[in-house]
This record gives structure tokens, C-alpha cells and sequence, in this order.
């Protein structure tokens, strides 16, 4: 194959990564075809239930190095390619008995901030009064991962790509990013359950994700518009999917109410929960596993990750490069 030769690519699975290697692979010339039959009527996976903060220096707080590193050229990606991308930054903040865990997390990451009660309540004027010190990461973005998702989806289609629910008879090369369904050919993924509520809060604005730090119940709020949050969101190590629990609703909703009053009295609009992929690791991998190959194992960090590996699977694909991402099986050694 001469570098950049068109090709005939199936990409199995549309969520966020399908859609972005998708995206990726048809802006570079190739044949795609986007298989999902999941995808029907009211059909959606972990993608959906996403906080969609693009914050890699917060993540780093926790997270590996390429985390941070691809994270950043992430917010322009998707700019580029959904659009919808606000970039207000992100606050973190604490209540007084857990100053300490405002300074840890100061201590594990960088590119942000630190910042008084005025400065907070210049940035934030509904929080105004209520935290005498955070930290205010500047660079950072966030989106609606469901609008960015039917974005990707709406520039696919005008390519002539829709998602089909069936295999073409001439698949061509085939790319995996099935999430947890590719436990058949991967059996080292395994699912990191988060749970998450939207709510309706018309009595307080924010225009940025803010992150409460708690020693156990650390929460996020990612503003939607017209007083509608996400607010989420549990790190349970299982693979159970379906309703979220009382215990989880309680706590996510009694660190809300600690955030602010006014959420005491928030509609809750929606509840979900999903499993995120995630190798052993929590880094994502590139691969070949028998006939085809695969991207996988996003874990927690899907929207910030996915253009990376988009970008690499394809360069792989069209010039046989090794992908920094690139995992081999024993019997490739």
C-alpha cells in the first residue's frame, strides 16, 4: 500500500470513538462504513450519559501523562468537527472542612489558577460568597456530548455515511470500537460504572463545569443552558449497567446541595448509568485481534481521548505506522 491509498473500511460501533474514527478516516479519502445495531430508535451507549468536559489538566489530576498531552489537541478537534465547544474554563472548589483536598489536587496537576472569593465570584456570580479560595483552570472547554455526537453524525451523512444496522457484503477492513461489546475478542476489558443525573435548575447559572472535591463523594456540574445541569458522577468498579441506585442519588445529590442551596429544589429531568471500557491500565489501545482491528478502553476519558486515537488508527491505516496507543498480543510478539 503507497501512503494515503484509499480504502474500504468498516468501523463497528457508533459511539464515540466509532464516530470519530469515522470521521477521521472519511475526511482522509477512505470508504466507510458505519455499523451499529444499536443504534435504533432510542438505542445509545456509555457516549450518551458522558459529562462531556474537555479538562485535561484536570484529569491529570489522576490520570497518565497522555491523557494530558492528547487532551488538549482534543478541544480543538472537536471544534473543528461538531462544533459546540465552550471555552470558559473550569473552577474547583471545596467546603472548608475539606480545604486539604483543594491543595492535593493543586499538588497533582498544573495550568490553572489559584484564585480568591472575588475572582470566583467575578467568574461565577451565583457561587459568590460561598468559597473563600478555588482553582481556575482557563484553558479548558466543555460540550454537550450528545449535540457533539449527532454533530459527528450530521457531517458523516453529508459524506453520504449513515449508521446501518448490518455488515455490507465487502466490508473491507475492519476497525472495532465496540466498547464493552468487544469483550469477545478482548477479554481483558472490563466496565467502570458511572451513574448520573440531569437536573433543572432555573434559580442558578453557571457558565462552566464546576468540580466539588470531597474526600469520597467528589462531584462535577457541566452547565447545559437555559438552567439545565449533569451532574455527576460515580467511579463503581462493575459492569452493570441500567438504573442508577438510591445511594448514588443521595450522595451526588446532598454534594449538589452542599455546592449550592438553590439545587434543594432542582427537577430532576433524567437519571442514567453506563459502563466505560477500560483495560487493565485505564490507557486506551490500538490493536489487531484476528481479522480485524480495534480501538478500546477509553475508561472515563472518551471525549478527551477519542481524537487521538482516531488520528492514530488512521495514520496507521494509511501509512502503516505504529500508533503510540499500539498494543500487541502475545502471539504478535
Amino acid at each position: 500500500m503507497t501512503d494515503r491509498d484509499p480504502q474500504r473500511v468498516t468501523v463497528l460501533g457508533a459511539g464515540v470513538m466509532g464516530l470519530t474514527a469515522a470521521t477521521e478516516l472519511s475526511g482522509r479519502g477512505h470508504a466507510v462504513t458505519l455499523v451499529d445495531p444499536a443504534l435504533g430508535p432510542g438505542g445509545h451507549g456509555c457516549s450518551w450519559w458522558a459529562g462531556g468536559m474537555l479538562a485535561p489538566w484536570c484529569e491529570f489530576e489522576n490520570a497518565e501523562e497522555p491523557v494530558l498531552r492528547h487532551g488538549q489537541s482534543a478541544i480543538d478537534w472537536w471544534d473543528r468537527n461538531a462544533g459546540g465547544v465552550a471555552r470558559n474554563g473550569t473552577l474547583v472548589v471545596t467546603l472548608g472542612r475539606d480545604r486539604r483536598e483543594l491543595d492535593r489536587f493543586a499538588r497533582r496537576t498544573h495550568g490553572f489558577e489559584a484564585i480568591g472569593g472575588n475572582r470566583l465570584a467575578e467568574l461565577e456570580p451565583d457561587l459568590g460568597g460561598r468559597f473563600d479560595r478555588a482553582l481556575f483552570f482557563p484553558a479548558e472547554a466543555h460540550l454537550d456530548p450528545r449535540a457533539a455526537m449527532a454533530g459527528l453524525q450530521a457531517g458523516l451523512a453529508a459524506r453520504g455515511i449513515a449508521v446501518a444496522d448490518r455488515m455490507p457484503d465487502d466490508a473491507g477492513r475492519l476497525v472495532d470500537c465496540r466498547g464493552l461489546a468487544a469483550r469477545d475478542i478482548l477479554p481483558d476489558l472490563r466496565g467502570v460504572r458511572g451513574e448520573m443525573l440531569v437536573l433543572r435548575c432555573p434559580d442558578i447559572a453557571l457558565s462552566r463545569p464546576v468540580r466539588l472535591l470531597h474526600p469520597r463523594v467528589p462531584i462535577y456540574l457541566v452547565p447545559r443552558g437555559d438552567g439545565v445541569f449533569m451532574l455527576g458522577a460515580t467511579m463503581i468498579e462493575s459492569d452493570r449497567r441500567g438504573v442508577v441506585t438510591a445511594r448514588s442519588v443521595m450522595e451526588l445529590l446532598s454534594a449538589a446541595f452542599a455546592l449550592h442551596p438553590a439545587f434543594g429544589e432542582a427537577e430532576i429531568v433524567e437519571t442514567g448509568a453506563d459502563a466505560r471500557p477500560a483495560f487493565p491500565d485505564n490507557l486506551p489501545r490500538i490493536g489487531r485481534a484476528g481479522d480485524r482491528l480495534y480501538a478500546n478502553g477509553l475508561y472515563r476519558h472518551g471525549y478527551l481521548l477519542a481524537p487521538a486515537l482516531a488520528m492514530q488508527l488512521a495514520d496507521h491505516i494509511d501509512t502503516g505506522e505504529r500508533p503510540e496507543f499500539w498494543h500487541e498480543t502475545d502471539d504478535q510478539r
